[in-house]
């Protein structure tokens, strides 16, 4: 099969690799699309040589490991999870498998990921999508970040929510909160496309951070970025026991002042990843359309264009939203 694979200088180019087969209760995937996410913009230029990453992906079942239950069947359209769980440790029987205790992951410098032809995942992992979804499906996994953030929160109704950072976990943040009764949604962007395509994900109101510091006053704050300075800026932001939620992957010392934290006595939570009834409950929203999936996908690329997107969006991030890897092209 075809595959963009990691080079020595941390770019990437196709290859030729040997074709994957289905191993014991496992399955295989044609790779219908497969999203650049923003953690692959960052991790890249620490994997190996030779890696294939790609873990926001859907695919066709093409092939069924030996003991595959015998409600999964060739032909069917698959959103999965980029973890192979073990299925039996307390984290599993928690529907909490991003932290099973022989956690393989799939695209994430283990097993290669959707940036390829085909690829290997664990059913127990995996949700069925109606075959009209497409390559949509690729969205389940942003879309179930986003879902695992704002059921951290706990927002309640009439809940004021800010959004620090209106990218794809920002937008997926957005959308989660004002279906589950957010009464404001203020998303905080520098970016005036961002701001402008907001309102698409359920924002109530935009700000714009370059002008003004975020109002105060906030129920729930989600920092949605990963950069020093976002951690004060949602403890700024947030009312008198308030709710901060982390959802950005932030890689530098990003220190605060806990005084402000400590006299409004907040809640901060960190989140990464989901469960496996927000996988398909973000699956559902594909299916029957209540989700903007046109406006959240802004260019299709084949393999041969994994390299020239990932320089354009670690120069200028913003400039698109949802970039889907289709190697069909």
């Amino acid at each position: 099969m075809r595959a963009a694979a990691l080079t020595e200088t941390h770019g990437f180019e196709v290859v030729d690799v040997p074709d994957p087969s289905p191993g014991p209760g496992e399955l295989l995937l044609r790779v219908e699309a497969c999203g650049i996410c923003g953690s692959d913009l960052k991790a890249h230029t620490h994997m190996p040589v030779g890696a294939v990453l790609g873990h926001e992906f859907c695919g066709e079942i093409v092939g069924l490991g030996a003991g595959v239950d015998g409600s999964w069947r060739e032909g069917q359209l698959v959103a999965a999870m980029p973890l192979m769980v073990c299925g039996r440790c307390r984290w599993c029987q928690d529907d909490d498998v991003a932290h099973c205790e022989r956690l393989v992951m799939v695209g994430l410098g283990g097993p290669s990921g959707g940036f390829a032809e085909y690829v290997r995942v664990d059913p127990a992992t995996s949700v069925r999508l109606p075959a009209d979804v497409g390559g949509f499906g690729a969205l389940v996994e942003p879309l179930a970040v986003g879902l695992h953030s704002v059921a951290a929160a706990g927002i309640r109704h009439g809940d004021r929510v800010a959004v620090i950072g209106g990218g794809n976990v920002g937008a997926a943040v957005a959308y989660w909160a004002r279906r589950v009764g957010a009464g404001e949604v203020v998303v905080s962007d520098p970016d005036g496309r961002r701001r402008a395509g907001a309102g698409l994900f359920g924002a109530t109101d935009v700000h714009d951070p370059t002008e003004a510091p975020l109002p105060t006053g906030f129920d729930v704050v989600f920092e949605c970025v990963g950069i020093p300075g976002m951690l004060q800026a949602s403890i700024d932001a947030a009312a008198l026991h308030g709710r901060v939620v982390v959802a950005g992957v932030c890689t530098a010392p990003d220190p605060v002042v806990p005084i402000t934290a400590v006299m409004k006595e907040l809640e901060m939570r960190f989140t990464v990843f989901y469960r496996l009834r927000e996988f398909a409950a973000a699956a559902a929203v594909l299916a029957d359309g209540s989700f903007p999936a046109d406006s959240f996908v802004t260019t299709r690329i084949g393999l041969d264009g994994v390299g020239d997107a990932f320089t354009r969006l670690v120069a200028h991030a913003s400039d698109e939203r949802k970039v889907l890897v289709v190697p069909g092209l």
